[in-house]
């Protein structure tokens, strides 16, 4: 039992510094756990053994670069997860579908299907990166609804993007961007499909 509140513990704490932008205190942290700071010290102690944690020079709790290297580990497996889906999508719609996750302020692509039935279609890199406040895939995203962008992020490109909800630690979005005006009467059933399959798949 000790040990599985170790645990619980290390990993509330690792999601805490995870999720502030300019890392915390150990009274801060200590204070949001409910722990004494000696239970906050040993853990980051033992996480930061593991590069999961690091402190400045202030003495702050920041993301270590362990945490880099098990998100981009799990990049591929989050893509895999949404390949069919996206496949699906890109068919249905007749538009470039793609998976974005929030990566801090940013909105990066991880996951990008382009459709075989057109001629002319949006080439959209994988790791393509914007700020999450423009574009429809970061503001579903932020706002948790369905979004709509006109030539924010390239001229001429029009996208529509659904939020992917119910997945615990995910903020993410499925859309599609296309050469041409999209009737959003017509993406929306598509891609909220798309969104809730994915996420199903995650679950």
């Amino acid at each position: 039992m000790d040990t599985a509140q170790t645990l619980d513990r290390g990993l509330r704490l690792l999601t805490l510094v995870a999720d502030s932008t300019a890392g915390m205190t150990v009274t801060e942290a200590a204070q949001r756990l409910g722990v004494g700071r000696a239970v906050i010290y040993r853990l980051a102690a033992t996480l930061g053994e593991h590069s999961m944690l690091r402190r400045d020079a202030a003495g702050r709790l920041l993301p270590g670069v362990g945490l880099i290297h098990l998100a981009r580990r799990a990049q591929p497996l989050l893509a895999d997860a949404a390949l069919p889906a996206l496949r699906q999508l890109a068919e249905t719609v007749g538009a470039t579908a793609h998976l974005t996750i929030a990566d801090g302020t940013e909105a990066m692509a991880v996951a990008v299907v382009e459709p075989s039935s057109t001629m002319f279609h949006v080439a959209y890199r994988v790791g393509s990166r914007h700020p999450l406040d423009r574009g429809a895939a970061g503001r579903a995203i932020l706002s948790g609804e369905l979004a709509a962008s006109e030539g924010e992020l390239q001229y001429g490109a029009h996208g529509v993007a659904a939020p992917i909800l119910g997945v615990e630690g995910l903020s993410a979005s499925v859309g599609v961007v296309a050469l041409v005006t999209l009737d959003l009467d017509a993406v929306r059933a598509p891609i909220v499909a798309a969104a809730t399959t994915i996420a199903e798949a995650l679950i």
